[in-house]
């Protein structure tokens, strides 16, 4: 059959059958929008369907004569419950079907109308559809809920992430001559503004990363086009954007900002399609140099979602790469850049066993089982060179752990892979932009939850301490009794974000941890706070911040369901000031430890030495340039030398 409506409210009634849709070009766009990639269709075509019996419905374009079109159909639809101008999603899909058609499957109620709708967010060209009535489907344990709110955003939706510094998660929405922003407001509500930009080279078609580079306070913004990236910097009040954008060829994937060399300068990162990976460096007096190799070098690309990670505890920020190209060309290992600590970087992913031909476009790294190290889901966009991946870190390899954790049920792929802890129970969950959570039970396995949005940002957009989404609209996290703290950062030597930091909190359920980074998953740019969930414990003994700079900072018993806010050395007696311009030698030292640019009357100097754990291990008055650490076991350090309280922390391996 070949006939739909334009409209909701003149929607054409169907049953079980297969039907065509010839064009979308109706008159009425499909919103709210209840299926994944946001907005920007222009038409859609609308149907009912009434259900008899209490069933499960499966609606499909997954067909062969969608698949053998040429090209192949690119389908989109939602479905609803409600009336026409009050509609409730139920259900939806993009992609989920062979290539880029579209399936999902729900339980309906006798009696209730349902409302499909297709849109032409990819094309408007005809295609077939299928409704299969059958059994009443099995529904996963629902652990949180989420209710839909509109967005009224302006543009293509890609960040949830403070904009006004005010550490509150702002919407941020994109087009090429205005950047969108809805402030997040105390009182709950929102203010919006737009700002008009000079024409982006480059739009954030494939990625969009936030990160003050210039440390004025307000977060500037990275465009990954397919093209070449352009970078929008926030004026000194945050109400302006000044467009740069480099002539080089760059086929943007993810894109991250992260301070490579160290230097308390925010860099930028991005993952090339078809050429090695390219990065900006940036001097501190807002110039970013093009760098192109070192950070993966493959010729062909095929890299894809990039992520910065300290997976060695040793306080600097190493580099996973999801890769994605078929046949073997080598452009779909795997890669894992291990950092040195001074900028210099060796893949290492074959000895940690990373190095995997799976399909895939981003991976979620945390912490899954709470014992103090970087584990990875690696999530296959395809299953053609293997599926899903569970990779526990264990310090000198990581293993497959998949089976028995009950992520190895999942069947389906996506290109978005997040992990956050979204029930606020203290174990990190996963998110696949498909619509499915694995919520972490506590003991490495996992329940599965569907809901019926797909990828978006994610952060708090209510400050309840519950983590948020937009995906079209807001699905606003509906929480539970569980406690929480969320922690805000600001650098001082470090770059002014704090991206690069390892927070670490201590309760009675035991430790947790938090890389702050710029960019996961595959595109979008999510909060820049940190989130801790603490279950039913009722306080928090320590929170410690060990700052890219080599600081630490602790703090004691924090107030819990509240936001805690930490500058950078806060916590310390003196100013740690990296004017002193001082240095380590030997670095490795195996005996005495060398501190050049002291000048020769040591009097009122110090050295206290800290290890990864923040525990002091030494605290001397020095009376000469050397230390002696041979008494210290093999591993990192931290040394802060205080000359008439001024100081500088600078790390050090012994041997």
């Amino acid at each position: 059959m070949g006939f739909s409506q334009d409209d909701c409210a003149s929607a054409i009634a169907i049953t079980e059958g297969i039907y065509t849709v010839d064009a979308i070009d109706g008159t009425e766009v499909p919103s709210p929008i209840c299926a994944a990639n946001g907005g920007g269709a222009t038409a859609g075509e609308w149907y009912t369907y009434t259900a008899q019996e209490n069933l499960g419905l499966t609606i499909t374009t997954d067909l062969s004569q969608n698949q053998n079109q040429d090209p192949q159909a690119d389908t989109r639809f939602h479905v609803y419950t409600g009336t026409c101008g009050d509609l409730v999603c139920r259900s939806g899909d993009d992609d989920a079907g062979t290539g880029f058609l579209s399936i999902a499957q729900f339980n309906v109620e006798a009696g209730t109308t349902y409302y499909i709708a297709f849109d032409n967010k990819w094309n408007s060209s005809g295609f077939d559809f299928q409704i299969i009535e059958g059994a009443v489907i099995a529904e996963p344990e629902t652990i949180i809920t989420f209710t839909s709110t509109g967005s009224e955003t302006d543009g293509t939706q890609r960040a949830l992430v403070d904009m006004n510094g005010d550490y509150l998660d702002d919407i941020v929405s994109i087009s090429t001559t205005n950047v969108n922003i809805r402030y997040q407001q105390t009182s709950g509500d929102f203010t919006t503004a737009n700002i008009e930009t000079t024409s982006a080279e480059n739009s954030p078609s494939w990625s969009l990363s936030a990160g003050d580079i210039d440390g004025n306070g307000y977060n500037d913004l990275l465009y990954g086009g397919a093209s070449g990236v352009t970078f929008m910097i926030a004026n000194d009040t945050g109400t302006g954007f000044s467009q740069i954008s480099g002539s080089e060829y760059v086929f943007s994937q993810r894109s991250n900002f992260v301070d490579i060399n160290n230097d308390g300068h925010l860099d930028a990162f991005v993952c090339h399609d078809v050429e090695p990976n390219v990065y900006y460096i940036n001097d501190g007096n807002g110039n970013l140099t093009f760098n192109q190799g070192g950070l993966g070098d493959t010729v062909n690309g095929g890299n894809y979602g990039s992520i910065w990670i300290d997976y060695d505890n040793d306080r600097d920020m190493d580099l996973f790469i999801a890769k994605c190209r078929g046949g073997n060309s080598g452009a779909n290992i795997n890669q894992l850049h291990e950092n040195d600590g001074s900028g210099n970087f060796t893949e290492v992913s074959t000895a940690m066993n990373l190095a995997d031909p799976v399909q895939t476009w981003s991976s979620a790294w945390g912490d899954f089982d709470n014992d103090g190290d970087m584990d990875a889901f690696i999530g296959a966009s395809s299953f053609t060179n293997g599926g899903h991946k569970f990779m526990r870190n264990d310090e000198s390899t990581f293993t497959d752990v998949i089976t028995g954790t009950g992520l190895e049920n999942f069947e389906d792929t996506d290109i978005e892979y997040v992990t956050h802890d979204f029930d606020n129970n203290g174990y990190l969950d996963i998110y696949s932009g498909s619509g499915n959570f694995f919520f972490n039970n506590g003991d490495m396995t996992f329940t599965q939850q569907i809901v019926n949005f797909g990828a978006g940002p994610i952060g708090d957009l209510n400050n309840d301490g519950f983590l948020d989404i937009l995906s079209g609209n807001i699905y606003m996290n509906d929480g539970n009794d569980n406690n929480w703290l969320k922690i805000t950062t600001e650098g001082v030597q470090s770059n002014w974000n704090g991206i690069g930091a390892r927070i670490e909190i201590q309760s009675a359920m035991g430790s947790q941890m938090r890389d702050i980074r710029s960019g996961d998953g595959f595109r979008y740019m999510s909060s820049l706070n940190a989130h801790f969930g603490i279950g039913t414990d009722t306080e928090i003994e320590s929170v410690t911040i060990y700052w890219p700079s080599g600081i630490v900072d602790t703090i004691l018993n924090p107030t819990i369901n509240e936001t805690l806010f930490v500058q950078e050395g806060q916590t310390l007696s003196i100013k740690d000031n990296s004017a002193l311009q001082l240095n380590l030698y030997p670095n490795p030292t195996h005996q005495y430890l060398y501190v050049e640019g002291l000048q020769n009357d040591t009097k009122n100097t110090s050295l206290q030495i800290v290890d990864v754990q923040g525990k002091q291990v030494n605290n001397v008055r020095l009376n000469s340039n050397r230390v002696d650490v041979s008494q210290l076991s093999n591993g990192i350090y931290f040394a802060t030398i205080t000359i008439n309280n001024q100081s500088q922390t600078l790390k050090f391996v012994k041997d």
